[in-house]
Formats: C-alpha cells, sequence, structure tokens
C-alpha cells in the first residue's frame, strides 16, 4: 500500500540527496520523535537558549535535561569552540537550531558528537534551504527535523530526515502510536486559516480577527514568552517522557500538531511545497540586500534565511515604526531560555552574555519585504547595533 505521504516524502528526498524522510504534522513532533529514539530519558542535551520555548518544553517532555549553550553574537549560531569540555562530556545529544536559518556550525558540533558517540539532531524548521559546509542543513545529524510551516506557508508538517534508511519502519510504527485521528473541526480550521490572517492583516477590527485567530489555535502568546507556570511544570516532569503532561505548553500556537492530516490538508501542502524553490530564490535576494545593510551581519555565504536579524539599538522601537507601516516582526526570542526558565529547569550557559545581547537587539524580518524595511527603519532614524564589540558597546 502507498502511502499517503509518499509524494511530498519523495520530494523531500530529493531535496537532501537521497535521505529517507519520514512525514511527521509538525516539527515539534518530529523533534519529539527523534529525542524519543535516540535518546534515553535522564540524558542532557546542548541546545540553543534562543530558540523557541516550545522547543525547551519538547525537550523536558522527551525526559531531558536542557543545557543551554553559548552562542555567536552576530548571528545567533551555537559557538562550538566556547562549550567547555566538561559541558561536552556530560551530553546525551547535540541539538541544533539553526536561528532563523543561519546554520549552526554542524562540521564542528559532528566532531564531537562523533568524538563522545553521543547523536546529533538537526531542528532545520528554519532552514529548509541553508548550506553548510557544502552540504545542506540536515544531511549531518543521526536525525534533522524540517517544517513546512515556514518558508512554504503551508502552516503544517514537516519530516523527519534519517541517515539510516533502516531506521523508517521503527519510526514510522513510533509515529503512528503518538498520532491523534483526522478531526473534521480541526480540517475545517486548517482550511480557514488562510483567510482568518487575511482578515487579519487587512481589517481594522483588529481585536475581532485576532479573537478568532486564538479561537483556532493559531496565536495564544501575550508576551514573546509564553507563562512557564513554574509549579505546573514541576508537578509534569516526573511523568515524562511523555507528550500528555506537557500538551498546554508544546501546542501554544499550534494545536493540531500531533494530529494526523486529512487529504484537503495534504493536498494545499503539496501545492505549497511544490513551489519551493521560487520562495527559496526571493528569500535569497532579499537576505543579500539586508545583511548588505547597515543592519546586517555579513556573511561568507548567503543563505535563504526565513527571517533575517537585523541587529538595531532599540529594537521596540523598530518594531513600532515597522507596525505603523503594517509590517509585522516575528520570532523574537527574549529572554534566552536560561533566563526564562531558571536552573530549576536547564543548566545555564557557561558564556550568557553573548546570547543575551543578541536577544536583545536581533529583529527578525521577512526578507520579502528588505526594500520597505530598510526605509521605513532609515526614515524612523533607527541606529544599528554592534553586537561583536566588547560586552558593554551594544547596549
Amino acid at each position: 500500500m502507498v502511502s499517503a505521504y509518499a509524494e511530498l516524502e519523495g520530494r523531500m528526498r530529493e531535496r537532501l540527496g537521497g535521505r529517507e524522510c519520514l512525514y511527521v504534522p509538525s516539527c515539534r513532533f518530529g523533534l519529539y520523535l527523534a529525542l524519543r529514539h535516540w535518546c534515553e530519558p535522564g540524558g542532557r542535551v546542548l541546545m540553543s537558549p534562543v530558540n523557541d520555548d516550545v522547543i525547551f518544553f519538547v525537550v523536558l517532555a522527551a525526559g531531558l535535561r536542557p543545557v543551554q549553550a553559548p552562542l555567536d553574537p552576530r548571528d545567533g549560531s551555537i559557538d562550538a569552540a566556547a562549550v567547555p569540555e566538561s559541558v561536552w562530556r556530560g551530553l546525551s545529544a547535540v541539538l541544533t537550531t539553526n536561528l532563523y536559518g543561519n546554520p549552526d556550525p554542524a562540521p564542528e558540533l559532528r566532531a564531537h558528537c562523533d568524538r563522545l558517540g553521543i547523536p546529533m539532531i538537526e531542528d532545520a524548521a528554519h532552514a529548509i534551504g541553508s548550506t553548510v559546509g557544502g552540504r545542506p542543513v540536515g544531511t549531518y545529524g543521526e536525525a534533522s527535523v524540517f517544517s513546512l510551516s515556514k518558508h512554504t506557508g503551508a502552516k503544517t508538517g514537516g519530516f523527519v530526515a534519517l541517515a539510516e534508511p533502516k531506521l523508517r519502519e521503527e519510526l514510522t510504527s513510533a509515529r503512528d502510536e503518538l498520532l491523534h485521528p483526522t478531526r473534521a473541526l480541526g480540517e475545517l480550521a486548517y482550511l480557514a486559516r488562510p483567510y482568518a490572517e487575511a482578515t487579519l492583516r487587512g481589517t481594522r477590527l483588529v481585536g475581532p480577527a485576532r479573537a478568532a485567530v486564538r479561537l483556532l489555535g493559531m496565536e495564544e502568546r501575550e508576551e514573546i514568552r509564553m507563562p512557564l507556570r513554574a509549579e505546573e511544570l514541576r508537578r509534569a516532569l516526573p511523568a515524562a517522557p511523555a507528550l500528555a503532561p506537557f500538551h498546554s505548553w508544546v501546542r501554544v500556537d499550534m494545536h493540531d500538531y500531533r494530529l494526523r492530516p486529512g487529504r484537503a490538508r495534504l493536498r494545499r501542502t503539496a501545492r505549497r511545497l511544490a513551489g519551493l524553490d521560487g520562495v527559496l530564490a526571493t528569500h535569497h535576494t532579499g537576505t543579500a540586500r539586508l545583511l548588505a545593510s547597515e543592519y546586517g551581519t555579513p556573511a561568507d555565504t548567503v543563505q535563504p534565511l526565513f527571517r533575517v536579524p537585523l541587529l538595531v539599538e532599540d529594537r521596540d522601537a523598530a518594531i513600532a515604526a515597522l507596525a505603523r507601516h503594517r509590517i509585522t516582526t516575528g520570532y523574537v526570542y527574549d529572554p534566552p531560555l536560561d533566563s526564562y526558565a531558571g536552573e530549576t529547569f536547564t543548566d545555564p550557559s557557561p558564556a550568557p552574555e553573548a546570547a543575551a545581547r543578541f536577544a536583545r537587539h536581533a529583529l527578525p524580518v521577512d526578507p520579502r519585504r528588505a526594500d520597505e524595511v530598510l526605509a521605513v527603519l532609515r526614515a524612523a532614524g533607527t541606529r544599528p547595533a554592534r553586537l561583536s564589540e566588547a560586552p558593554g558597546g551594544a547596549r
């Protein structure tokens, strides 16, 4: 019997040079699946502190202890050279982030993992078109997880790509056991989502439109970070590994993250994936313009970034200036996860200053609107931040 996901998996397999790909309903679900397979409960996982809090809760749900890594302040990538040997020796796995599409140093991280005999899992949600070391992001780890909610705009779906094809059957069974059945209401909400988002962008009735978006489980955060709810989280930890006790955190902004997709959802996703190359070309062009500006960080290789993290002195003022021109920003990860969660739930970074500076000054913008963004920022007198300078110089 041909899988309902075969067409999507085949297209992604081609993009990754033949790596076996397994369809999953969301990147967060795929990461949980991978972490459960490769990591024993109680293990410690190196990850970026400038990351979605949902992923932090996925790591906890998998029964693992997050260990926050030092970062490069220029682009938010993991600074492998700044990880002390004492930290390396205590790890069970490395989880990359590839923030906004900027690649983490996969060859270096892979070398450390090989030396220690631990797995590397790549979160490639933002990096479906990025490369590192002459290879696509997602071809270094034992597993890599991609999202179709980002560049393609499908708002659903993703893939777990496997270095070992023989593991496909085992992971397929594990996936299917964790999936919830297709729900008619969930499929209707998914099909209605583009119209609700268009209404939110275009109407002056922002309050009612936003309420409708929240009702569909598309936006739930009042602030950048969701409330930690520390006492409730403490009570959930002994039940890990398991998704159910952590569902209220893991589901945020995507209630159907573990829902088996229906036909209409898969058809729309296939159409979106078919147009990915054109989208990546547009993102690449816009990224080059933004990185060459006074707010950008020069890069040896221009990637088709999902969002370009411009570095500005006063991010809140810049966001407000863009909002006045109906240019939205998002995917800001501030404060870093060690400041957000505290030592009760994570090992703090051994060098937290760079992550804190990057998180405070990064303004992630859509590269497809590069010229508009630059015009607004310049007209508003927005000043760039120089995070490569001494720690006090970026404030």
